[in-house]
């Protein structure tokens, strides 16, 4: 097992001025769930330790952690996952989008093939649950992005951390969390560290100094699953499990947002002017 806590440096946010917003990053590798749960719970405890809070609403701002095993029989494979369940069915604050063509849970045993055999029957082989027994994946693409909203409703929200576990990463520097303001400024690209051989998983999460994060691009692997894409040398097929992150928050104000903007084109304009 290898786990690894890493403190990064400053990270340029909103509009990548003189805006910064500091970071800590936790990463670790695992053959087995025993393995990875110090990192996963050493993330846990940066971010608001203690029992998960319940399943839908608003709750104060603490950890809030999905773990997908409650999604629905009729949600799961080989149906189809809406991208809105967590913020409708069960709110809590997500809501999911891709350039594939949608998302699907995995199945429990006995209702279909289990972590994602209904895709690809060499699945199962190479994935493995953290929380028994489901696991999560875009389908048509490797590319999922969690927008963030205050839980329930169409209101915008930020958090200050986001982390999650993938299953079967291969290939360094393949799978990642990529970091969006409520502007769509880039906060940080951070990999997710990889372990060679089959059903092992990996945990990366980032916590940030402020509630700055309005959306986090995944991207799992560096192809997306499907019948007859397997690993290969060149070819790594990851899922995921459990997404843990801090409640998210109203945004503030638009003006204060865009004051610092406002500010950097008045500046630029000056700027212009003075070289004619």
């Amino acid at each position: 097992m290898k786990a690894i806590l890493v403190f990064a440096g400053l990270l340029t946010a909103l509009t990548g001025a003189s805006a910064q917003a500091s970071t800590i990053v936790f990463s670790g590798t695992a053959a087995n769930v025993a393995g990875i749960t110090s990192v996963r719970d050493a993330f846990r405890n940066a971010v608001g330790g203690g029992t998960v809070a319940g399943a839908n609403g608003s709750f104060g701002g603490v950890r809030r952690e999905i773990n997908w095993d409650g999604v629905p029989d009729a949600f799961s494979s080989p149906n189809s996952l809406p991208g809105n369940f967590f913020n409708v069915n069960s709110p809590r604050g997500v809501v999911l989008s891709t350039p594939g063509t949608g998302f699907q849970v995995s199945a429990n045993a006995g209702v279909a093939p289990v972590e994602f055999g209904n895709i690809n029957p060499t699945y199962p082989g190479e994935f493995a649950a953290f929380s028994a027994q489901k696991l999560f994946t875009a389908v048509g693409s490797n590319i999922t992005d969690v927008n963030f909203f205050v839980p329930g409703t169409t209101t915008p929200a930020m958090t200050s951390a986001f982390g999650a576990i993938f299953t079967d990463v291969d290939l360094a520097n393949t799978s990642s969390l990529q970091f969006f303001d409520i502007l769509n400024n880039p906060l940080g690209t951070f990999f997710v560290p990889s372990l060679s051989g089959s059903e092992t998983l990996e945990f990366l999460g980032v916590k940030f100094d402020s509630p700055v994060i309005n959306r986090v691009r995944i991207t799992s692997g560096n192809a997306a699953p499907g019948a007859g894409i397997n690993d290969g040398p060149n070819t790594d097929v990851a899922a995921m499990d459990d997404f843990l992150y801090v409640e998210p928050q109203v945004v503030p104000e638009p003006g204060s947002l865009t004051l610092l903007g406002t500010g950097v084109i008045a500046l630029a304009g000056r700027l212009r002017r003075r070289r004619r």
